[in-house]
């Protein structure tokens, strides 16, 4: 972590963003604090519902402290299956739950930081003691900013009411954001009395590129074997029928039960392909991506295989002269 971060930092990059899959999304970020001095730092995703608004109040707090306001805490809900057998916690009303989690956040942050009595109750969670002796007293950098996850009209309604940005999920497209995600999000951001510039919309994107043929075709197959993994998803469905290729979904949730992951990717064609990912040599990539973005996102995390760095440093040049 400490050279990456450097090498990231030096490279230009504005964020890095690490995952709960394998590992614990937030302890490579206190490395990346004390290796880095520009560069934000977030979590897309830390498990919301695997822990409690308290819990996170206080680790979001140090990490944004220790990094002087350069975390973002990035939160997701995981799916019920997760939450109750591999977590073991209560599930219920994700978005609901969601929006109360982040609100009761807000009110521990509101007693630390602005002496507000903490008086929290609600449907799913209730914070009422807070005394001296927990509360931080290093509260130059005040709370830090709270991104979350979402895919559907409900949890996206959620996000613009009570968080400082969406992250959507990798497996859309731009007439799903145009259709579904921007309508829901300014009825959220109108329950929440904010504007659209109070907020950050930020996608991850498939890239399809490579600085020659091989490489190119070596992306293409994993960027392939990607969607189908998402697409066999049955919550990830709609984003498909936005399209009317909702009964792709279908097939490719009985390959994957089959174990025909390999398979899969090949059900994704070329027409697919291009609308869920941005597929360009490394020069042509600025322009695809203001051509479908600009004016939409205000933050792109890109994979892009094996892109070398000097490749990569070029194309983040390239994005800065067109905003």
């Amino acid at each position: 972590m400490p050279e990456g971060i450097r090498k990231l930092e030096e490279m230009g990059y504005d964020g890095v963003m690490t995952a709960e899959t394998a590992n614990d999304p937030f302890f490579p970020l206190l490395l990346a604090a004390e290796h880095s001095t520009r560069i934000e730092l977030m979590t897309s995703i830390a498990v919301a519902f695997a822990r409690t608004p308290m819990t996170l109040a206080n680790i979001a707090h140090d990490l944004n402290a220790y990094s002087k306001g350069r975390f973002i805490l990035g939160l997701g809900s995981q799916i019920k299956p997760h939450i109750t057998k591999r977590f073991s916690m209560p599930w219920s009303s994700p978005a609901a739950r969601m929006e109360e989690f982040i609100s009761a956040m807000r009110a521990i942050w509101a007693c630390w930081y602005e002496g507000e009595p903490l008086r929290f109750e609600g449907e799913f969670y209730r914070h009422t003691l807070m005394t001296p002796m927990f509360t931080p007293t290093d509260k130059e950098y005040g709370a830090p900013r709270v991104f979350l996850a979402a895919v559907g009209p409900l949890m996206t309604v959620a996000a613009g009411a009570v968080a400082d940005g969406v992250i959507c999920h990798a497996f859309t497209t731009e007439k799903y954001l145009r259709k579904v995600t921007l309508p829901a999000l300014e009825r959220g951001l109108a329950r929440g009395g904010r504007s659209r510039e109070d907020f950050e919309i930020t996608c991850p994107l498939f890239v399809v590129t490579g600085e020659n043929e091989r490489a190119y075709e070596a992306t293409r197959s994993v960027v392939c074997k990607q969607i189908a993994f998402y697409g066999s998803t049955p919550a990830y469905k709609p984003v498909l029928d936005v399209h009317g290729w909702g009964g792709l979904q279908g097939e490719l949730n009985a390959m994957s039960k089959q174990g025909k992951w390999d398979e899969m990717g090949e059900l994704i064609s070329d027409e697919i392909l291009e609308e869920f990912a941005i597929v360009a040599t490394p020069k042509a990539l600025p322009g695809e991506l203001e051509k479908r973005f600009g004016g939409l996102l205000d933050r792109v995390t890109c994979t892009y295989g094996t892109l070398a760095d000097e490749d990569q440093r070029e194309l983040i040049a390239s994005l800065r002269k067109i905003g």
